[in-house]
């Protein structure tokens, strides 16, 4: 399944730790030298979606390095910062950390990743901006991708059939005459019923909007970062946006899209837009979904108001080198055979994007993740700003779009008010 990070951010105080220790004890370049034993930290998607990726990684790099253990743990994104931190703070580090491509750079900024030559790795040159970009300050790189997932639309083919209608919209006209329609044959009889499944806390979707009207979340002017949000453009995004949700979404207004899948299980939702794995995820009892519903899915590319594709945020994995580690150079050799052309195209067997545009062209544009690759050219992540966590610690974005999606305020005074509360900490880390 192809997963949108999830990770929970490394707290400021943690991190500061970080930068004073790495200094003192840094592993410098490393070798085989040193410890013989390589410890690589990934998250658990790699051991329950591709842990042949894993094992045929391991030989091939030990067939380069005889004598070297390579010993992978496997970590929760719900803990694994709260581990890395503590690991930092002292002196046993994992040599290879995988983090979420929104995480790293309170981690960068405190010299807690070794920096790396993008020319070793392969398709660095084509690295999809939303993973290279976070690994990247002050002109050098200090982490490489990994994989990425994009968001989709994604349909109840059955219920599209009884619509009369034969095939997924491809342009925004398309998308709201065909919203209409379900609308029109499902909502009548059924007031609980959502053509579109969009509740108003779902900043992912919200500001796939806000990117499809050129806006931003923040820019950067020379050194400071400064938020973007009430800017005419953002404006603009973000008022289709509600104009949507007014239009075609009946349910709770304050809540976010934690749990679609189970929302979308009890079959009185038509479409919704998230990632392709909660399509299978939605006819899945362990998930809230109902088995009934199995086979009934399909996704398209969201089109946007603009005319392109909606603009998805790509959550995705980087991995990185502690500054730390004591095997640098083994981990940065381990990291070139697990992200290597060879390594991506397993990934996209496994349903999942690669980390570069190139491959792209290599996912099934019939299969599960073809509208996902369609989509990830236009994808976009969270400002890369040293102050980003303290904005998704206080729910800054969440708030600001619940009181536009319930009406308790317009979306002018809403955006001038969120804008306030991130300038207020997006600069400090």
């Amino acid at each position: 399944m192809t997963r949108t990070v999830r990770g929970v951010v490394a707290t400021a105080s943690a991190v500061a730790l970080l930068a004073g220790a790495a200094a003192c004890e840094s592993g410098g370049g490393g070798s085989a030298k040193g410890s013989q034993r390589l410890t690589v930290w990934l998250t658990v998607d790699a051991q329950e979606s591709w842990p042949d990726l894993v094992e045929s990684t391991n030989t091939r790099f030990a067939q380069q390095h005889p004598g070297v253990d390579v010993a992978v743990e496997y970590q929760q994104w719900t803990t694994k910062n709260l581990k890395l931190d503590a690991a930092l703070a002292g002196r046993d580090v994992p040599d290879v950390v995988e983090m979420g491509n929104s995480e790293v750079v309170n981690y960068l900024v405190n010299d807690a990743f070794a920096a790396v030559d993008p020319a070793n790795y392969d398709h660095s040159a084509e690295w999809l901006p939303a993973l290279k970009e976070p690994c990247e300050l002050n002109g050098r790189t200090y982490c490489v991708p990994y994989y990425v997932g994009a968001r989709v639309g994604i349909y109840r083919t059955d219920l599209f059939q009884q619509a009369g209608l034969s095939k997924a919209p491809d342009t925004y006209p398309e998308l709201i005459t065909d919203l209409d329609a379900l609308k029109a044959r499902f909502g009548a009889q059924d007031h609980a019923f959502s053509a579109l499944y969009m509740p108003g806390r779902y900043w992912y979707a919200a500001l796939a909007f806000l990117k499809d009207a050129g806006g931003d979340i923040a820019v950067k002017t020379g050194d400071q970062w400064k938020s973007a949000l009430s800017t005419p453009k953002s404006v603009a995004g973000l008022k289709a946006w509600k104009d949507l949700l007014d239009a075609y979404y009946v349910g709770d207004r304050s809540k976010d899209n934690g749990d679609e899948p189970a929302v979308v299980g009890q079959g009185k939702v038509a479409m919704f837009y998230g990632n392709t794995w909660e399509a299978e995820a939605a006819a899945d009892p362990q998930s809230g979904g109902d088995p009934a519903l199995k086979g009934k899915f399909a996704t398209f590319p969201f089109p946007g108001p603009s005319g392109g594709p909606l603009p998805p945020f790509l959550g995705g994995s980087e991995l990185a080198v502690p500054t730390k580690s004591k095997n640098q150079r083994l981990a940065q050799d381990w990291i070139k055979l697990f992200t290597d052309r060879t390594s991506q195209q397993r990934l996209i067997k496994a349903n999942t994007l690669p980390n570069n545009t190139a491959q792209l062209a290599d996912v099934d544009p019939a299969g599960v993740n073809g509208s996902a690759a369609k989509a990830a050219a236009r994808g976009w992540v969270t400002p890369p700003a040293p102050g980003w966590v303290a904005v998704e610690k206080a729910n800054i974005l969440q708030e600001m779009l619940e009181d536009i999606a319930t009406g308790k305020h317009t979306i002018e005074d809403a955006t001038k008010t969120a804008d306030g509360r991130i300038d207020a900490v997006i600069n400090k880390n």
